[in-house]
């Protein structure tokens, strides 16, 4: 068992050649994580990454701890399973817009809904990177791509919007090109108990190279991002000049001469998911990029109600007995 107290970056590193394309934005978020580990006090034995499939899903070959690449769209099962299983482990499962809002979309609101304390890192680049660019869920319609030459007639997937919608307890957003961000969003996720959903903007810079590049990019970041800071105004621009107000569903930005007045005041720990669902719905060109953490509240994890279940049916009962529960009823003995 490794020693916590003396863990560094390196040791999370496993010995696997990392295969992903030169530039791409998963290099960046597998520095963060590999940096925000050794700071979380636990021995790397303690850490399981689960994946399904795609770009990002081969995350698990480039960590030095426990991991699964499982199927298509899966990984929640996976992950669900092992946590119930094995609560003291400190699960994480890496996912990317195609494998968790398509073909596993199903899988995915009912883990976020259940609320097993599970870490949901998905990478977004709004493109099917490993089967070479066909559009995804998340593609902005007109997105010419491999699978739409004359561009795509889809309404995306808002990702934050989706798991707020199904009960999300802590749903936030983060960037590859910030690593700070990432590392204080991912200890924030760690510490959070039930499931913790993290969008990734990620670029990928064969098949979507420059798709955040007005929100993200050091020229715009700072005009076309905000920084969600809780119980802080929502305030943004280069000189912090501008502000938003939240009036129920509807937003507007503040100029600077309001904005200590009527600025909204950031406040992740609201019940009522109206709010966070709201902050999710900016997007480019009229509103900033809300980035950091949208919505955080307490509810029990899913697995200690199953545990606390199974407790009070053996008080009740005792514990089981296979072999009665197999006879309890009519048998049949097949014979010839």
């Amino acid at each position: 068992m490794s020693n916590p107290n003396t863990l560094t970056k390196k040791d999370f590193a496993s010995d696997q050649e990392v295969r992903w394309c030169p530039g791409c934005g998963d290099y960046a978020i597998l520095s963060a994580i590999q940096k925000t580990l050794p700071e979380l006090g636990l021995p790397k034995e303690d850490f399981v990454f689960i994946s399904g499939i795609g770009c990002s899903s081969r995350f698990p070959y480039y960590m030095n701890t426990y991991g699964f690449h499982t199927i298509h769209g899966r990984a929640p099962a996976i992950a669900s399973g092992l946590k119930i299983m094995r609560p003291e482990l400190s699960v994480w499962m890496i996912t990317g817009d195609g494998d968790a809002l398509s073909i596993g979309g199903n899988h995915l609101i009912h883990l976020v809904r259940r609320n097993p304390d599970i870490n949901v890192l998905l990478f977004n680049n709004q493109i099917y990177g490993l089967t070479k660019g066909q559009y995804s869920p998340t593609s902005k319609p007109g997105t010419v791509a491999k699978s739409t030459p004359e561009g795509s007639l889809d309404q995306p997937f808002s990702a934050l919007s989706l798991v707020i919608g199904a009960g999300a307890t802590f749903a936030a957003r983060v960037h590859d090109k910030d690593m700070k961000l990432m590392t204080d969003v991912f200890k924030a996720a760690y510490h959070h108990k039930g499931t913790s959903f993290i969008e990734i903007y990620q670029n990928c810079v064969i098949f979507n190279d420059g798709v955040f590049d007005d929100s993200v990019s050091k020229d715009h970041r700072e005009e076309h991002t905000i920084l969600l800071e809780d119980k802080k105004p929502l305030l943004f621009g280069k000189e912090k000049d501008k502000g938003l107000l939240l009036e129920g569903n509807h937003a507007r930005v503040v100029p600077a001469e309001d904005a200590t007045d009527a600025v909204t005041i950031m406040d992740r720990t609201r019940e009522d998911p109206t709010f966070a669902f709201a902050l999710a719905q900016l997007d480019r060109p009229h509103f900033p990029v809300p980035m950091g953490i949208l919505r955080e509240v307490e509810r029990p994890a899913y697995e200690e109600l199953i545990q606390h279940q199974v407790d009070s049916v053996v008080e009740k009962k005792g514990r089981g007995d296979l072999e009665a529960l197999i006879h309890s009823g009519e048998t049949w003995v097949i014979e010839g």
